[in-house]
């Protein structure tokens, strides 16, 4: 019996890291509270990252900008393959919020709508569609070239820095024009499908694909800021949800712990709900005040990020 204690003791000892004579029992009990807490502080990393989420992904100051600088002080204890794909799967929630918010607008079968409204949301359907095309294209032939020689933090900071320029030069030479397309059915095809193609730009870390599909649709010149939010909201839906179930069916379901399941699930869940209140606000802000203060803000994060990095590399 006392060799069959000393050997559970053993065990609990290499477990726990304990190496004492409090007893296997107690030793236990300390690594259970240890684990609890650590499962605590990794919900309370997926919350903060769920909101950096819900907010970078609809202002036009580029996700990838500020969760950089957030990963530096929070990173996920999880597999390097679940955090990959949690930082993809996670905009499930931010592009279910549009799809929550526009689901009127966006349905072409609600009962309350006329023939002629369904008719243009069909075609305005057709319009996201033809926007999409410049990205897919983009995505196959450019993204393992962008991933390999563009991912940096040096590149994040300089697209930031000139995306935030380009809005306070497009939003200064905009304020003597009156914008002439001021609803979404007034978009041409060839002023989506050039707005794709700034879309497909945002390939590129650090542009901030809503950043980079609002400058181009202002800098295509007359299209009104409500009309360019919105449309970049629209073209999210096709590219978002692809890149969610192409980065989870990559995955499979190789949930180890199952916990996995419950932070990937709060992720999107605190997602959604962030990106409620920040689609609202930009739409309620952009009614009195135009994109400069954005283009501002993202120089000064673009210096931030470039001194960042280039600090610590010089005392690496």
């Amino acid at each position: 019996m006392a060799n069959a204690e000393e050997k559970v003791k053993a065990v609990a000892d290499y477990i726990t890291e304990s190496n004492n004579d409090e007893g296997a029992a107690k030793a236990i009990e300390k690594f259970v509270l240890k684990r609890g807490g650590g499962i605590m502080l990794e919900v309370l990393k997926v919350i903060i990252l769920g909101i950096v989420q819900g907010i970078t992904e609809w202002l036009p100051i580029s996700s990838t900008g500020h969760l950089i600088l957030v990963e530096q002080l929070i990173q996920l204890k999880q597999s390097e393959a679940f955090t990959n794909m949690f930082n993809v799967v996670i905009q499930f929630g931010s592009i279910m919020a549009v799809v929550v918010i526009y689901f009127h607008k966006l349905n072409p079968f609600s009962p309350t709508k006329t023939e002629k409204q369904k008719k243009m949301t069909i075609q305005l359907w057709i319009k996201v569609v033809i926007g999409t095309i410049p990205a897919l294209i983009g995505g196959v032939l450019l993204n393992d070239l962008i991933e390999s020689k563009l991912s940096n933090a040096y590149v994040v900071a300089l697209m930031l820095i000139v995306y935030g320029i380009l809005f306070i030069i497009i939003e200064k030479r905009n304020e003597t024009r009156e914008p002439k397309v001021k609803r979404l059915s007034q978009l041409s095809v060839k002023t989506v499908l050039l707005i794709g193609v700034f879309q497909m730009m945002a390939m590129i870390p650090g542009t901030s694909r809503s950043g980079a599909t609002i400058v181009g649709a202002l800098a295509l010149g007359g299209v009104s800021r409500g009309v360019a939010a919105e449309f970049t909201f629209f073209l999210a839906i096709p590219v978002m949800f692809g890149a969610s179930a192409l980065k989870l069916f990559k995955f499979g379901l190789a949930f180890t712990p199952p916990m996995q399941v419950f932070l990937l699930l709060l992720g999107m869940i605190v997602s959604f709900a962030v990106s409620v209140i920040a689609i609202k606000f930009l739409m309620k802000y952009i009614k009195n005040h135009d994109f400069k203060a954005f283009g501002y803000y993202r120089i000064v994060l673009g210096i931030i990020v470039f001194l960042f990095f280039g600090i610590q590399a010089l005392f690496k």
